[in-house]
């Protein structure tokens, strides 16, 4: 059994839609970040960062239970648990490849550009200029690798769709403009469609649904979602 520590943000969604693809037992335990459940000590003892996703396989290695943190690591983990979604043993270097520039690039500097667009007090020219353009070199580097193929790696669906799956979900509010936000980017688009209309991907969508997660962005949630930002408490 895996127990599933979920917030309905992009990086959990991919986890979700891995456990739905394969057909895993999970259990999902809602961690509604706005409130600061990240960072109390019982979640704090699955991953240390206080960040969502995180996994506890109740059968992980020797019959133990592990605990897995991190987006692209718990991807890895159950790719390699069920040898599923992996591609061939010739794809490992290009899976790999592609887990690490999503993890550190389209990644982060989608969170950093919705943080600068969205969440940020004041509105600084500088900083979302610098997020969106990011955002669109990333997005034409995957563009550009699209051409002529049906999937990031190799012949086959693989965890790499999935993880960028996650992130481009979000494009509207990554990179809002007029119209279509991947309307430039045709050979990125109709991967996304592709992968989108996979029958999984409603069933990733409907995790979580049924807990009412806080919605309203006020001080509590500020603090919860960017603690660094806010002097330490002395204890």
């Amino acid at each position: 059994m895996i127990r599933f520590y979920f917030h309905p943000t992009p990086n959990p969604a991919k986890i979700a839609l891995f456990l739905e693809e394969a057909g895993l037992a999970y259990e999902t335990m809602p961690v509604d970040t706005s409130r600061g459940e990240q960072h109390a000590p019982a979640f704090r003892a699955i991953n240390p960062n206080g960040k969502v996703p995180a996994i506890v396989d109740t059968d992980g290695p020797g019959g133990n239970e592990a605990r897995v943190f991190d987006s692209s690591a718990i991807l890895l983990y159950l790719g390699d648990k069920t040898g599923r979604f992996i591609g061939t043993p010739a794809d490992r270097p290009e899976l790999l490849s592609w887990m690490f520039l999503i993890a550190t690039g389209i990644g982060p500097f989608s969170g950093q550009a919705v943080h600068f667009q969205h969440a940020a007090p004041e509105k600084l020219a500088y900083a979302i200029n610098r997020y969106r353009r990011e955002i669109e070199r990333h997005y034409q580097v995957l563009e550009d690798h699209m051409v002529g193929r049906d999937f990031i790696v190799g012949s086959e669906y693989t965890i790499a769709d999935m993880s960028a799956w996650g992130w481009l979900d979000r494009a509207p509010r990554v990179l809002p403009m007029e119209g279509d936000t991947l309307a430039g980017f045709p050979n990125l688009k109709r991967w996304f469609q592709a992968i989108d209309a996979r029958p999984a991907v409603a069933r990733a969508r409907a995790v979580g649904k049924n807990h009412a997660f806080k919605k309203e962005m006020d001080e509590e949630t500020r603090r919860a979602l960017f603690p660094s930002n806010f002097p330490a408490v002395a204890g």
